[in-house]
């Protein structure tokens, strides 16, 4: 992967943001479009980047949400420890130990995810499941005195993992926190800049939308901003290809190209898009995977559904360990997801866009 690509995903993934505290990573956003196309943004802080094309419309709408699964501070003890809240889904069992960053209005605080130490627990209690709720952040302080005073805790304040972007061993695979979704917030910013000196039929909207993962809210208002003909939701996909997972559970895996979503639990793709985008991976030699994916939901739950509709489809980079302090991504499958955005942003011309439509 070139060098500048590999700066972009790690720009990305290593500003912070959750759901409410996207601000930062819509900077990086917008520096990165600035000069290529109109910016401008929704009253909730989705970004939206305007590119026209030969024609205004159809406006393809390319959708990567900005926001990262975290944490809110919920209270803060006598003792200064953080007691906290869920921002997104998170599995209980991915939380213990792993450090955090808690966003005050003093700097960034650094923490541990912690609990009472199993040496104090019953033996035949040892073995249970730790819940979040009886989990709690030691941040160092030595009361609450200093933890809000000094520290500048308070609640309300963003938390958020502590995850350094890695190229592994094996250099095709990337190590960091926040793929869901920076990933698809890059391939928006990348099929731009594909189309620098590159015509297109269409108006291209490259849109970095917020609070997706608290019930999609800012492909709710972005839409309307955009009001879009046809929209490319640019997101990760769950990999299946780790230890006791059954391929009827994910049969999708690295290295084996984009993900189409046939089924995901907010949308059932636009079939004429759907067959569209097969068609061009099979003519450009581009390895895809069809999958489904009944739980979750995307910003085309909301997006498909706007006004009187909008032919929708959801594009994937396979991901391990989604929804936990870091995942892994292959940057070859990242490469072959930005070519057919890329090819469907060029085969999205009025006719093609008509005929997705019953």
């Amino acid at each position: 992967m070139k060098k500048s690509r590999l700066e972009l995903l790690r720009e990305l993934t290593e500003v912070n943001g959750v759901p409410g505290f996207e601000s930062r990573v819509a900077e990086v956003m917008r520096r990165h479009v600035e000069g290529l196309a109109e910016v401008s943004s929704d009253n909730l802080g989705s970004l939206i980047a305007t590119m026209r094309g030969a024609a205004d419309r159809p406006r393809v709408m390319l959708v990567g949400h900005m926001d990262e699964i975290g944490f809110m501070v919920k209270l803060i003890t006598d003792q200064g420890f953080v007691r906290f809240a869920p921002l997104g889904g998170w599995w209980d069992q991915v939380l213990l130990g792993q450090r955090v960053t808690i966003e005050t209005s003093k700097g960034q605080i650094p923490g541990l995810i912690g609990c009472k130490a199993p040496h104090l627990i019953p033996g035949d209690d040892r073995g249970k499941l730790v819940k979040k709720d009886d989990m709690f952040i030691d941040v160092g302080a030595k009361d609450k005195k200093q933890a809000t005073e000094q520290f500048g805790i308070r609640p309300g304040d963003a938390i958020v993992p502590v995850s350094p972007f890695t190229v592994m061993a094996d250099k095709d695979r990337l190590l960091a926190k926040a793929w869901d979704d920076r990933v698809g917030v890059a391939l928006a910013i990348e099929a731009l800049q594909a189309f620098r000196r590159k015509r297109h039929p269409n108006t291209l909207c490259a849109v970095g939308t917020v609070q997706e993962e608290v019930g999609l809210r800012g492909a709710t208002t972005s839409a309307v901003a955009v009001e879009p003909d046809v929209a490319l939701v640019l997101e990760t996909g769950v990999a299946g290809d780790t230890p006791d997972v059954k391929p009827e559970q994910s049969d999708v895996k690295l290295g084996a190209g984009v993900t189409l979503f046939v089924l995901e639990g907010s949308a059932i793709p636009n079939l004429r898009l759907r067959d569209l985008a097969i068609s061009l991976c099979e003519k450009n030699k581009l390895d895809y995977q069809l999958a489904l994916l009944p739980g979750g939901g995307t910003d085309a739950g909301k997006i498909h559904i706007h006004a009187r509709g909008v032919p929708s489809l959801v594009l994937g980079v396979p991901t391990r360990h989604i929804h936990s302090h870091a995942g892994i991504i292959s940057a070859k499958d990242y490469e072959t997801t930005l070519k057919l955005v890329i090819a469907l942003c060029e085969a999205l011309d009025e006719k093609t866009v008509a005929g997705l439509r019953p």
